[in-house]
């Protein structure tokens, strides 16, 4: 009986799992279409030699689809046209709780998704909704109008005269979404 298939097996789960190591994954939601198109290239491709004999060649592959997948990543970091263009933008779907329609219409989502993306941050009204961001991977941003804001620590110590106030930039995170780039340059190093 062929027994070869059981070390060649376990040493391609082995090397799939360093090489998916290297390249430091997100969880599945976070993933990119690039990300997400490599990933299933280098499954099929360890896949594959179980099948054919070509152990040696299909891992191989995988390590040369995770250095494209290090070269795309270490690409849309440092250049920013090139993260737009493989990773997409946000589109902003709520603005001042109203629907952005052409938006969601753009990214064919009904407002029957977009309720339901709502309820599960624990939003029940649109209109209490400043801002609402659908993001490149599939998650929903969100900044609540100021009435639907729950009260921080640091704003009831301020009410209680605890602390001195002090100036808060609003609507940072947000701001990006709406000028198409960072209104001041960000360094990655720093966070």
């Amino acid at each position: 009986m062929e027994t070869a298939w059981i070390w060649k097996s376990s040493l391609l789960v082995i090397a799939g799992m360093v090489l998916l190591r290297i390249a430091g994954r997100k969880s599945i939601s976070q993933m990119s279409v690039a990300t997400s198109v490599i990933m299933i290239s280098i499954g099929t491709t360890i896949v594959q030699p179980i099948a054919n004999n070509h152990m040696w060649i299909a891992i191989g592959s995988a390590a040369i689809f995770i250095v494209a997948l290090l070269l795309v990543e270490y690409l849309q970091l440092k250049i920013n046209w090139v993260e737009k263009l493989l990773g997409g933008r946000s589109q902003v779907v709520i603005e001042n709780g109203r629907l952005v329609e052409k938006n969601m219409r753009s990214m064919r989502l009904t407002v029957d998704q977009l309720e339901m993306r709502l309820r599960e941050k624990g939003i029940a009204n649109i209109g209490d909704v400043k801002t609402a961001t659908l993001e490149p991977n599939g998650q929903l941003g969100y900044e609540l109008m100021r009435h639907a804001k729950p009260v921080t620590i640091g704003e009831l110590e301020r009410i209680l005269g605890l602390t001195s106030p002090k100036t808060a930039e609003q609507g940072g995170l947000f701001q990006e979404v709406s000028l198409l780039h960072h209104p001041k340059p960000v360094d990655p190093h720093l966070h």
